[in-house]
């Protein structure tokens, strides 16, 4: 069994009380039992607040959340009591890997880390060499299955493409739903824009967005093609297929899945687009910023992806 990664995981970090978007605060957390049953056994006045502050919904043990939802032990130099208390060992399974997520194969596991996280979707838009997946751990020889087999050469000719630095990052996307017959529906920036606003909202900060996409002039959504945005925009791209094309050999949905990164990359680049003629200048950190938005309005609510799935399927 072998673990890999793309090569910019390894230098990823929590941000802790530098966080502007903490994990513990509008999360309902779940205990894992075994992390549970330590708790348990925890003395003093810690063990006091893990008897008092966890509660237990639909069966399932998770964190009591405060005033603003705040996690009962998130203090106010927002650091986790957890950890100053007790070590960062001490962590359930969700606060330990979040924001990280894995694909997994017969004989391999994929890991990275979600745009979520403003610390992942600040390294992942800043790297500048092409994406390259590396193995950090290794078990001896892998035996996949020949589907597996051949999906990981088929997901690396289609990374070749979203990395051709001799086009543009819109030709590239072009090249993908042409080389792929990708099924995407033909519509505006701001008729996606209404599309996505009846999608679940679980950030705020999607309606404004939204609403600037809405009322945006044509010339509104193009960017300079400098080197730094469209390096950013090609790692994003490649996080999208890496992230989520791995589950179409599970379900079967390949082409909805291509859709999906390229209907994300495309989303994130008008939205950009907007930012950039309204305020007169677009940052690294606006384009990080941007990113962990649509992610955690997409990619952590399962209805929101069904159901571009099927829009895109139609």
């Amino acid at each position: 069994m072998s673990l890999f990664a793309p090569d910019y995981y390894t230098q990823f970090y929590c941000i802790a009380d530098r966080c502007r978007h903490s994990c513990c605060i509008g999360w309902e957390i779940d205990i894992d039992e075994d992390t549970l049953e330590y708790y348990g056994t925890i003395d003093g006045e810690i063990g006091e607040r893990l008897k008092k502050d966890i509660i237990c919904k639909d069966g399932t043990a998770c964190f009591a959340l405060g005033e603003n939802e705040r996690c009962c032990f998130l203090n106010q130099n927002g650091l986790c009591d957890i950890i100053t208390e007790l070590g960062e060992q001490a962590l359930c399974q969700i606060c330990d890997d979040h924001p990280r997520y894995r694909n997994f194969y017969s004989d391999r596991t994929e890991i990275g880390v979600g745009l979520c996280c403003e610390a992942a979707a600040k390294l992942i838009v800043s790297a500048q060499n092409k994406t390259q997946m590396v193995c950090i751990e290794d078990y001896g020889e892998e035996m996949l299955y020949q589907d597996e087999a051949e999906f990981l050469q088929l997901r690396q000719r289609i990374f070749d493409i979203a990395q051709d630095r001799n086009c543009t990052v819109e030709n590239r996307l072009q090249q993908l739903i042409c080389k792929y017959s990708i099924s995407m529906p033909q519509k505006t920036a701001a008729q996606w824009a209404e599309i996505y606003r009846k999608l679940e909202k679980l950030d705020d900060a999607r309606d404004v967005l939204l609403s600037q996409l809405e009322n945006a002039e044509q010339t509104q959504l193009v960017l300079p093609q400098t080197t730094e945005y469209q390096t950013a925009f090609e790692q994003l791209l490649v996080y999208f297929i890496y992230r989520h094309l791995t589950d179409s050999l599970d379900d079967g949905l390949f082409g909805e899945r291509m859709a999906f990164a390229v209907l994300s990359c495309q989303m994130i680049m008008w939205f950009c687009g907007v930012h950039y003629h309204t305020n007169g200048k677009l940052t690294i950190e606006d384009i990080a910023e941007i990113a962990r938005v649509y992610s955690s309005e997409v990619e952590y609510s399962q209805d929101n992806m069904d159901a571009l799935f099927e829009i895109v399927a139609q």
